[in-house]
């Protein structure tokens, strides 16, 4: 899966052409076009000695790949045919202007339900890097996803050593389960899914799975010759460490911003994040394995523990030899990993970051148990202590409404929401050591569909703080519409007199592990009007309640005013 050569690059601006379906007038334009025709369609695969359909786009999986450069206008026709509603999300752009088109089902679009189309239509304004796109409907996004690749502009190098070869590669998982029917099935449990079948490496387990010796993903590699990979973590549930045996990784890039260049044995991912790293064929010629294994940091949490491998094989390797496993990966709860490689992450320029705060918000976040209501109670009280797992922010469980939040704040809907979002804890406790969620414990959490809104030009500070209701745990973060810099981080409950914050160059990002047990810090402006959602990426906490939305208003320029909606957007 090597990535477009410069030469295609230059060749796709030649071939772009304008096509605006909803332009208006205000709207950021690109340099060029680039059009993708989605079909949604079910497809059959066979992995693990098990047969299956699966749904994916245009019958490949993982999905097409979209190439493009900054600035460029992209238009995505999706047409849905399968028996399932979807939605796309553009993971990581910011949809400058153009939150009608971010995809989250129930927050900026009804989802497209079988046999219809919605076209997507976005300028990536001042962004270039490794993005992915995913389903964001139920959990379709384990088997509905793909890169999303942007390069510099024309003529701009990258800021370091320009690669021999690019890869991308992207972590997932694999269930043997329909993933619609598994999310139907683990809601109404009240208690938690099966752990994944497998881990996958741009869909294939690897060798250490039933009927996977040859279902493995291979880079061939020159010796000498340094590759540039593009990791992405499309998974559903689980975080995982990566790394390449006896070789070292050189980040260069998070979250699609630039990094001064960090060498490491390996790294963290969590759901929703991406990474570039630099590998230098420097070693012995041979097969090396690429491994990818689970981190789990909440206590009394089932994972899976077999390992997905692929091979990074050097040219002359015998193509029958053993390769050489990953002994670099930690120990499933090496949280001290985890710290090292962000204590490692900064932004390769001085940043613009907000040394002023306008709205200072404190959000907790975390796991609740419900008390049992059901008259079957074996049947959908299987949390802890027979109870319902529930998940929060600021001890508040989001409940999506049966239309858009975006919709219904653009019309002026009522009853599909409030905006009584708390910007801080309702009752404030030990939130690391303290109020384990033991019913009959208050901990419970509150159910609705509460937002949070903004006003434009709003200079945000949001304290992400961990909690131990249940078990603290490391929770990524992500937030649509924006990237934000991580000022500060660290363990236990977050106070302002002692935490450390870097306003120099802290990383650019838009996913985040709040570290278990711990807290995150992280600033941004509030200058693109519309809905966005914030949530957990593990798809169980989202189920389960771990969101909420900001609604950004309207500024007073042309340029700061949410367009009118397109005239295909899906009905619910």
């Amino acid at each position: 899966m090597a990535n477009l050569p410069t030469s295609l690059v230059l060749w796709l601006s030649l071939i772009s052409y304008v096509y605006g379906v909803h332009a208006t007038t205000q709207w950021p334009r690109g340099s060029s076009t680039r059009f993708y025709d989605f079909k949604v369609q079910t497809m059959r695969i066979r992995k693990l000695c098990n047969t299956k359909n699966i749904v994916a786009i245009n019958g490949i999986f993982p999905g097409p790949v979209i190439y493009a450069q900054e600035d460029d206008r992209i238009i995505v026709k999706v047409t849905n045919e399968t028996p399932f509603n979807t939605t796309i999300h553009w993971h990581g752009i910011r949809q400058k202007l153009s939150c009608w088109f971010d995809g989250p089902s129930y927050i900026t679009q009804c989802p497209i339900q079988a046999s219809q189309t919605f076209t997507y239509e976005f300028t990536l304004v001042n962004q270039k890097g490794t993005f992915f796109w995913h389903a964001h409907f139920s959990w379709l996004r384990a088997t509905v996803y793909g890169a999303f690749v942007v390069y510099p502009k024309t003529g701009v190098p990258y800021p370091f050593k320009h690669p021999f070869e690019e890869h991308i590669i992207i972590l997932g998982e694999h269930w043997n389960q329909d993933v619609v029917q598994l999310e139907r099935s683990t809601v109404g449990s009240g208690g938690g899914p099966p752990v994944a079948d497998a881990y996958t490496i741009n869909g294939h387990p690897g060798p250490n799975y039933n009927c996977s010796k040859n279902d493995v993903y291979e880079i061939n590699v020159v010796p000498g010759k340094t590759y540039l990979l593009r990791l992405i973590h499309a998974g559903l549930n689980s975080e995982n460490f990566f790394a390449i045996a006896n070789h070292k990784l050189t980040i260069v890039e998070a979250d699609a911003e630039y990094t001064k260049p960090f060498t490491t044995d390996r790294v963290m991912l969590g759901p929703g994040q991406t990474l570039n790293i630099l590998v230098t064929a420097d070693q012995p010629t041979g097969k090396y394995s690429m491994a990818m294994g689970p981190y789990s940091s909440g206590q009394g949490v089932a994972f899976q523990n077999i390992l997905a491998i692929a091979h990074f094989q050097y040219a002359g390797a015998l193509t029958n030899s053993v390769s050489l496993p990953a002994n670099e990966l930690p120990s499933v709860s090496d949280n001290l990993a985890v710290k090292t490689v962000m204590d490692g992450l900064r932004s390769l320029y001085t940043s613009n970051v907000s040394k002023e705060i306008d709205t200072n918000l404190f959000i907790t976040i975390g796991l609740n148990v419900q008390k049992c209501h059901s008259k079957t109670p074996k049947q959908n009280c299987r949390g802890i202590n027979n109870g319902i797992m529930a998940a929060s922010m600021n001890n508040i469980s989001f409940i999506k409404p049966t239309i858009s939040l975006l919709e219904a704040y653009y019309k002026n809907i009522n009853g599909s929401y409030t905006e009584d979002f708390p910007g801080a804890p309702l009752k404030f406790y030990d939130f690391v050591n303290g109020a384990p969620n033991n019913i009959p414990n208050d901990t419970q959490s509150l159910n609705g569909t509460r937002v949070k809104v903004l006003e434009y030009g709003t200079r945000v500070q949001l304290i992400l703080q961990n909690t131990g209701t249940v078990t603290t745990e490391n929770h990524p973060i992500h937030l649509h519409g924006f990237s934000f810099y991580v000022v500060g981080y660290g363990s236990g409950n977050y106070n302002p007199k002692i935490a450390n914050f870097n306003l120099v160059d802290p990383p650019y990002m838009n996913t985040i592990g709040v570290p278990v047990g711990g807290w995150t810090a992280v600033r941004f402006v509030a200058d693109n009007p519309g809905v966005w959602f914030i949530h957990c990426h593990l798809d169980l906490h989202q189920s389960w309640g771990l969101g909420t939305a900001f609604i950004v208003k309207n500024g007073k320029g042309e340029l700061e005013t949410l367009p009118h909606p397109p005239a295909d957007l899906p009905r619910c």
